[in-house]
């Protein structure tokens, strides 16, 4: 299982982890969705996390500040990926033990060197596991944080009740799900059809209900999170979004970021988009071109990630 780091959305090239066999990438079956090098992958999914870094702190410590907070000893990140925000949660709730839980041990590896790199290797440790099946080892928590991981788990009401019952009395879960798609382009870009991103968008949204679809036990679920927490004994406690709005022009490391973000939903769309956007986009990739990704001053980063809370008596 993975969410990488926050992972977001249904965007293509998704920034969670695997939970599963399945990635971030949304995707099934031999094709670049599945077929993933996580050398190149797991610093994109890093880089990403990185970039929603202030989103995920001041989610992190508007939990810490509920009246309601428990004492938080020992905290899982569900799909951790690369271990980002496991370290963010470890600055945050400097008294617990954080656990990167993942089923990808390149990932796991890249979590522990960064916690190790951050100096808090004496409070941080790496699971390797698969969700649904090793739900018993996890062991209870303060705080469960699922950053986009429960979408790659085909009963995501089973899933919930599995993270309540690790619960302890007062314990929070954090379920990172919905938000906005990201933005990065104008609508008329000068080339091609206008509502290129909107296209992709809707391409990615198939091929998410498609992974959704092949997943062991899948269940469809009305995506109703506070319904959920009360079907499975949560409390709902609120729910926020969290912006990133990086406008143009954009510093260097976040560009670099667009253009690897969308080379990954390039190939991982492939036929769900038309010829022509196809061509726009292999146009926007071209280093050598002017109105390529590296060169447009109009490249911007913009979007909303949504956390849900809930809580156990």
């Amino acid at each position: 299982m993975s969410s990488h780091a926050g992972h977001g959305h249904h965007d293509a090239h998704a920034p969670a982890t695997p939970v599963h066999a399945h990635a971030h990438a949304h995707g099934s079956g031999g094709d670049p969705a599945t077929d993933i090098d996580w050398d190149v992958l797991g610093p994109l999914l890093e880089q990403e996390a990185e970039l929603n870094g202030a989103q995920y702190e001041e989610a992190a410590r508007w939990i810490a500040a509920l009246p309601t907070a428990p004492k938080v000893r020992r905290v899982l990140d569900i799909g951790s990926g690369p271990g980002v925000v496991s370290c963010l949660l470890a600055e945050v709730f400097p008294e617990a033990e954080v656990v990167a839980v993942d089923a990808t041990p390149a990932l796991l590896e890249r979590a522990e060197n960064r916690a190790r790199r951050l100096g808090a290797i004496d409070r941080f440790r790496t699971l390797e596991a698969e969700l649904p099946a090793d739900f018993d080892r996890l062991d209870e928590a303060d705080l469960i944080w699922a950053g986009n991981s429960l979408h790659h788990l085909g009963d995501q009401r089973a899933a919930l009740a599995g993270f309540a019952g690790l619960l302890r009395s007062g314990g929070t879960v954090a379920l990172v799900e919905g938000g906005l798609p990201t933005r990065r382009l104008p609508r008329d870009i000068g080339i091609g059809e206008p509502g290129l991103e909107a296209r992709m968008g809707a391409a990615a949204a198939t091929r998410f209900q498609h992974m959704r679809s092949e997943l062991p036990g899948a269940k469809r679920e009305t995506e109703d999170w506070s319904a959920l927490f009360t079907a499975v004994g949560l409390v709902p406690q609120g729910t926020r979004s969290f912006l990133l709005d990086l406008p143009a022009p954009l510093s260097g490391p976040a560009r670099d970021h667009v253009v690897a973000s969308v080379t990954r939903e390039r190939e991982v769309l492939g036929e769900l988009l038309s010829a022509e956007d196809r061509a726009v986009l292999d146009r926007l990739l071209d280093p050598e071109d002017p109105e390529g990704l590296h060169h447009r001053p109009d490249v911007h980063l913009l979007t909303a990630r949504t956390v849900h809370l809930g809580r156990r008596d």
